[in-house]
């Protein structure tokens, strides 16, 4: 039986100050099933320390008097790829002939009307749906960093911080993915349309990058992790400058052979895949994480898989646009760890994702069951955890408490054994989210009581799509 008790606040604990070695626990959560690994457990409960990290957990008891208490849950998923301005296209673009070509130009129009005002009020509605929807940590690929013209705004980081500002409103884990953009085309300067994206050089670009580092350094829900935006994008020479720069362990991301366009060019340019190029100037390792991947050949993928490298995809998005089904099964097998994003956001739904990663496998093979459920969700949380470097994520202990509950007993759900709820289960049956061990949202609202639609509706307003 689903629990019924509704959300409970606690007082914040006093951190112990003996020298006991025992770690202060601030709340109790009680599962009454609990996917691990995509199992269930019945009866568990979880201890959050101060840091809202997962203390103890404990299988097959019953919850204590102070407990929250949860019917189904899941660990909180990691949308591992994210462009929250393409949001403003949803049921603008989808009727229209063409392909990713021509919704770019649409595309383009909405990021030449942000501003940091515009930007903060569209992000926090879109992190927002996210959170309600099951995602408990986001990775934003953000390349709009200046006025349209290309010249920095008076406030330094103004769109950066606009972002990060719209993550802690909301409650909800940011990558910002600061996203190097440095020509138009393989061998092209920008066009005007992109000028807002540019730095100038590899060099410009890490000063910034820098400089940002030093101001988000203590943030608790924000991190700042470094994205290529693609091989059209940015020349060899700049990468290997860019990969020196960096330090080692920030989160690296880059789209990859989303079109087959890109890989022709490349080709014609450097004699590379795009993958072979960046095997070629020493990027491909497991701190790299490569979005779509659709379009790799057989070599790229054993590059791929050979350097740990995580492939981020997007069904919903990928489907939209008309760019075809990426061999997903075939990376994986390749030893490609698999992530999952929304990209576009037309559609914000971790379930949907899930599914359209396994859809897309049996349409493209004719047969059922390519992913099991428990590698969905491995996909859909740990894997975007991964992906977005916010380590282990398998609701263990000094694993963060992210969590959301599901109903089970919806006209979609009723009926499905927990482990099968990735098939059945959409973002509608989110009921609570947990991050960092609080309560973040209940039934479709913020616990402060915004709804996304709302604060939706007051972005667009702003705009002029």
């Amino acid at each position: 039986m689903r629990a019924t008790s509704g959300p409970k606040r606690w007082p914040a604990s006093a951190v112990c100050a003996c020298p006991c070695g025992k770690t202060e626990v601030s709340a109790g959560y009680w599962c009454a099933s609990l996917l691990i690994d995509g199992t269930a457990s019945a009866g568990v409960r979880l201890e959050v320390d101060v840091a809202g990290r997962i203390a103890r957990v404990q299988r097959g008891v019953a919850a204590e008097a102070a407990d929250i208490r949860l019917g189904t849950v899941m660990p909180g998923f990691g949308n591992a790829h994210s462009h929250a301005f393409h949001r403003a296209l949803r049921g603008q673009t989808h009727g229209e002939d063409g392909d990713f070509w021509l919704w770019r130009e649409r595309m383009f129009r909405v990021a030449a009307q942000l501003d940091p005002s515009r930007y903060q009020a569209l992000a926090t509605a879109v992190f927002a749906e996210m959170l309600v929807s099951g995602y408990t940590a986001v990775g934003e690929f953000h390349y709009v960093h200046h006025r349209p013209s290309g010249e920095p705004y008076e406030t330094e980081h103004a769109m950066e911080l606009a972002l990060a500002a719209a993550a802690r409103q909301v409650g909800i884990r940011l990558l910002l993915l600061d996203t190097v953009y440095l020509q138009g085309s393989i061998g092209r300067d920008l066009a005007p349309e992109q000028r807002a994206f540019g730095d100038g050089s590899a060099a410009g670009w890490l000063t910034r990058w820098q400089s940002l580092r030093s101001q988000l350094a203590r943030d608790e829900l924000v991190t700042l992790g470094a994205a290529l935006h693609s091989v059209r994008a940015v020349p060899p020479d700049a990468m290997r400058e860019l990969l020196h720069g960096l330090p080692p362990e920030v989160p690296l991301h880059i789209h990859l052979s989303e079109q087959p366009q890109e890989n022709e060019d490349c080709l014609a340019a450097y004699g590379l895949t795009p993958t072979g190029l960046l095997h070629t100037v020493g990027a491909l390792s497991p701190r790299l994480s490569v979005v779509h991947a659709t379009h790799v050949r057989d070599d790229d993928r054993k590059l791929l898989g050979d350097a740990g490298v995580t492939v981020v995809m997007c069904p919903t998005t990928e489907a939209d646009l008309g760019d075809g089904i990426g061999p997903a099964l075939a990376l994986a097998s390749a030893g490609t760890p698999i992530a999952l994003g929304s990209d576009q956001n037309a559609v914000i739904d971790p379930f949907l994702e899930m599914r359209g990663l396994e859809m897309g496998e049996r349409l493209a093979s004719q047969k059922r069951g390519r992913f099991a459920p428990a590698e969905l969700l491995t996909g859909a949380s740990t894997g975007g955890y991964a992906a977005l470097g916010l380590g282990r994520h398998r609701l263990q202990p000094g694993d963060p408490c992210d969590l959301v509950e599901i109903s089970t007993t919806s006209v979609r759900t009723i009926g499905s054994v927990p482990e099968q709820l990735a098939l059945t289960a959409t973002a509608s049956d989110v009921v609570r989210v947990v991050v960092g061990g609080r309560l973040v949202a209940e039934c479709g609202q913020l616990v402060g009581g915004a709804w996304p639609a709302t604060l939706m509706a007051d972005a667009l307003d702003r705009l002029s799509t």
